[in-house]
């Protein structure tokens, strides 16, 4: 198994919607593990072009309760690839994705609603 660390920074929430019931964010997601195929000699980190992705593994995250998520792509796609020479892979992106939240709007407008963002991995 392969231990990943995570981290994520909501830039911006957008919009929230009572008719649909859920609600829009843009956020950054950081993804850090080790592969020690990828260790090199030297002591700088190697930056990858987004478009190298496609020849790593990684993780296979996904946003739980998303209706719909797209990754931002004005001029390249918003990905980096971060390698240090110990093998340690920093991967980040920028998401905005529309999440499903169950509102509870019985006590109107003196309700208070709390909407989570989860994030998953799937095991095979």
């Amino acid at each position: 198994p392969v231990s990943v660390g995570m981290s994520l920074d909501i830039a911006s929430i957008d919009t929230i919607s009572e008719i649909n019931m859920d609600y829009t964010a843009t956020i950054f997601l950081r993804q850090r593990w080790t592969d020690e195929r990828l260790c090199f000699d030297g002591n700088k980190s190697l930056s990858l072009d987004g478009r190298l992705v496609e020849m790593l593994w990684v993780p296979d995250t996904f946003i739980v309760d998303s209706k719909k998520s797209f990754l931002h792509d004005i001029t390249v796609e918003n990905r980096l690839i971060r390698i240090y020479p110990n093998g340690t892979v920093l991967y980040a992106l920028r998401i905005t994705t529309t999440v499903a939240c169950s509102m509870d709007l019985t006590k109107y407008p003196m309700d208070k609603q709390t909407c989570t963002l989860q994030l998953e991995s799937c095991k095979m």
